[in-house]
């Protein structure tokens, strides 16, 4: 596996906010690592399957989703992105918009592409 670059992880990074917007499960799928561990903004954890369920049943829907500041930090096949997001849209019908931090640890998987295998949001005060 060759060491990742920036441009590779803010690929993924968009791959992945156009994969929220659209609630792409598939593309998700992808970009999601099988062990998953994503705290959301309430404090629970979640799998990628409880994840994905989320977008596949429409629990989840994003209509707006644009970073204002992001920092990533790379060490060897991971990386660390905390990204700020406007977020508008509906969690269980709950209409919210607001700005999120958002911190995920991308790595490569075996084949060397982009997973987030760890993610935290946070409701910005």
């Amino acid at each position: 596996m060759n060491a990742l670059t920036e441009v590779q992880v803010l690929d993924a990074e968009e791959r992945l906010r156009l994969a929220m917007m659209a609630s792409d499960v598939a593309a998700l799928a992808l970009l999601l690592a099988d062990d998953l561990l994503f705290t959301n903004h309430l404090g629970h954890l979640l799998s990628k399957h409880a994840d994905l369920a989320a977008h596949e049943q429409r629990l989840l829907t994003i209509t707006e989703l644009r970073a204002s500041e992001r920092h990533v930090r790379i060490t060897g096949s991971v990386a660390v992105v905390s990204v700020r997001m406007h977020l508008t849209g509906s969690y269980h019908d709950v209409e919210t918009q607001g700005d999120f931090r958002f911190t995920r640890v991308w790595a490569q998987d075996g084949a060397g592409a982009l997973q987030v295998v760890a993610a935290h949001s946070g409701v910005v005060a």
